[in-house]
């Protein structure tokens, strides 16, 4: 595509129609009545038939971002003032009418939004740190000079997400893919760098804040880790299409890289960064559960790293005025999904599993996860892969996609991430079949959240 802008001008023309399509297909995937609705909701704001106003408005949100790209964190912000004043006003928080509904509605999400501004600013700066290393300068030697080196950084984004956080991994790949194709990198294989980095850390409960979500409500980590099949189906799909539309784009550039030296001071300051992150991550999910939602300890070790490393190696600073602006945009679209009546979404079942996918392409999943841990009865490797993989759709549906952006403005051009990444939702679909075909559906431990009424009319489907 890089030599052929005829060809370009020639798909532009359906951009936006494909935008509306799928926006309009996972809205409808998020709110449709279904057979199975939850027995117990408590909703008791204004619908449009069957349809709260809550998802009118968000849909118009996502739809909004969707189709102007260029101003998307002002529609982002707008969106979560409307949605907050209406449920202020017309619609009660489930915590509450009005002001008061919408504080204790903060107090319970400040630690999740501060962990993602902490985490999407720090690495942003950690993946410089590893750029400026030049570790990824010096990769080329040993990656194959064809098609198969760029599916071989795929993998070793995939394998790293699985013991890292998945924005972790994508801001390394993005990093390690910036110096390798010499700044130029396709928007289809931003998508697949996307895709490789929630696939890993969907069969991990430290890969995702997702399964981190699931581990702490009592889920045991053997119950997600079948999710590595349909990621690793997932990435066989996705992978040789990505690598082999990058290889055309721009070739992996081995022979400007016999001047670089690696810098290991900045090196061990990136795996101090990452080991504390790490250590932490599992601290707070094994011995400090009961404390692990009262502040934002992931963030908070990223950032104490950053500074306490800072004598050694300077963080680059002129970064954080963009990563900031990047991170509130998707701060924002966590804020509105968090406000959705997600009680109204469908019971436990493979087919509502399946819809979830989609939807957390627009729809932040981890309100998503929290619904599904309140309902319980599902197979919570499927879901870890659905509301994981899911996201890669579109950029702005997993924080990996936003913290890429940010290094790659670019990728936020919704409709190009959907053309040019056509294979990412063909693999979900592949993936999620060869789940559903080998193991089947089953669902799992009951979550310490989960309700018991509802839990007990679900089955298992194989």
């Amino acid at each position: 595509m890089q030599g052929d802008p005829a060809a370009i001008d020639r798909l532009d023309y359906d951009s936006e129609e494909i935008m509306r399509a799928l926006r309009y297909a996972t809205l409808w995937l998020a709110v449709s009545p279904l057979p199975a609705w939850a027995a117990e909701s408590r909703f008791a704001g204004p619908s449009v038939g069957p349809v709260p106003v809550e998802f009118i408005l968000f849909g118009f949100v996502l739809l909004g971002v969707a189709l102007s790209h260029a101003h998307t964190l002002r529609i982002a912000l707008t969106g979560a003032v409307v949605i907050a004043t209406y449920k202020i006003f017309m619609s009660p928080f489930e915590s509450g009418p009005g002001v008061g509904g919408f504080a204790v509605h903060l107090g319970h999400e400040w630690v999740i939004l501060s962990n993602l501004l902490l985490l999407l600013v720090g690495f942003a700066l950690l993946a410089k740190h590893f750029e400026d290393s030049e570790v990824p300068a010096v990769l080329p030697r040993f990656l194959p000079d064809d098609w198969k080196g760029s599916l071989v950084l795929l993998i070793l984004v995939f394998v790293l997400s699985s013991f890292l956080d998945n924005i972790a991994a994508a801001m390394i790949g993005g990093a390690i893919a910036h110096t390798v194709f010499k700044g130029k990198v396709h928007i289809g294989y931003l998508a697949a760098l996307v895709a490789a980095s929630n696939a890993g850390g969907a069969g991990s409960v430290v890969g995702d804040t997702t399964t981190t979500m699931m581990w702490i409500a009592g889920v045991p980590p053997t119950e997600v880790l079948h999710a590595f099949l349909g990621s690793l189906v997932a990435l066989a799909v996705f992978g040789v299409p990505a690598s082999i539309l990058q290889q055309r784009y721009s070739p992996i550039q081995k022979d400007e890289t016999e001047n670089a030296h690696i810098d290991w001071i900045r090196v061990a300051v990136v795996g101090t960064i990452l080991a504390s992150a790490v250590a932490v991550n599992v601290a707070i999910n094994t011995r400090f559960t009961d404390v692990s939602d009262r502040f934002p300890f992931l963030g908070a070790a990223v950032w104490v790293s950053l500074l306490g490393t800072a004598w050694l190696r300077k963080p680059d600073w002129t970064l954080m005025p963009e990563s900031v602006k990047g991170s509130v945009f998707l701060l924002s679209l966590v804020l509105c999904a968090s406000m959705m009546p997600v009680e109204k979404l469908p019971l436990a079942s493979w087919q509502t599993t399946f819809g979830l996918g989609f939807t957390s392409a627009v729809f932040d999943n981890i309100p998503l996860t929290a619904l599904a841990l309140k309902q319980g009865g599902y197979d919570w490797g499927f879901l870890a892969y659905a509301v994981g993989f899911g996201g890669s759709m579109v950029w702005f549906g997993s924080s990996a996609g936003v913290a890429l952006s940010n290094m790659f403005p670019e990728a936020k051009n919704a409709g190009q991430w959907v053309r040019e990444g056509w294979f990412v939702p063909v693999a979900y679909v592949i993936g999620f079949a060869a789940l559903l075909l080998t193991l089947g559906f089953h669902p799992g431990s009951t979550p310490r959240t989960a309700r018991p009424a509802v839990t007990e009319t679900i089955t298992s489907v194989r």
